[in-house]
């Protein structure tokens, strides 16, 4: 991970982009923690940063996308992770294990940003 760009301030907002259906309760809105986990040989969930893009931008970068939710910086920090951006629109939160390796940690890791976030777009 590159150190040359600056540091996203706590109140920064950055987008989950929800590739999967299921990562949606419909009904109610809520994000549900499998958006949240690492999938297999991923070092770190990858977010877009909202002053680069709108929620709907966001979701436009990928082919198939269910919803995008928002996360704020500072929130995700208190969590012991970190966001860091790898260009002027995109970063990556890191600190998160991978349910291989602590599952119990990466549930209630995931658990906790899905409960932080909410939904900004959905199609």
């Amino acid at each position: 991970m590159t150190e040359e760009f600056e540091p996203l301030p706590d109140n920064a907002i950055v987008y989950r982009a929800l590739l999967r259906k299921q990562w949606v309760d419909w009904e109610t809105g809520e994000i549900k923690f499998q958006a949240y986990l690492l999938r297999q040989n991923e070092q770190s969930l990858s977010v877009n940063i909202a002053s680069a893009c709108t929620p709907g931008q966001c979701a436009a970068r990928f082919r198939n996308c269910y919803g995008v939710a928002s996360l704020q910086v500072g929130r995700i920090r208190e969590l012991g992770l970190n966001v860091v951006p790898d260009s002027i629109s995109h970063a990556n939160i890191i600190g998160l294990p991978n349910m291989e390796e602590n599952p119990a940690t990466a549930r209630r890791l995931a658990d906790l940003l899905a409960k932080q976030s909410q939904l900004e777009w959905r199609p």
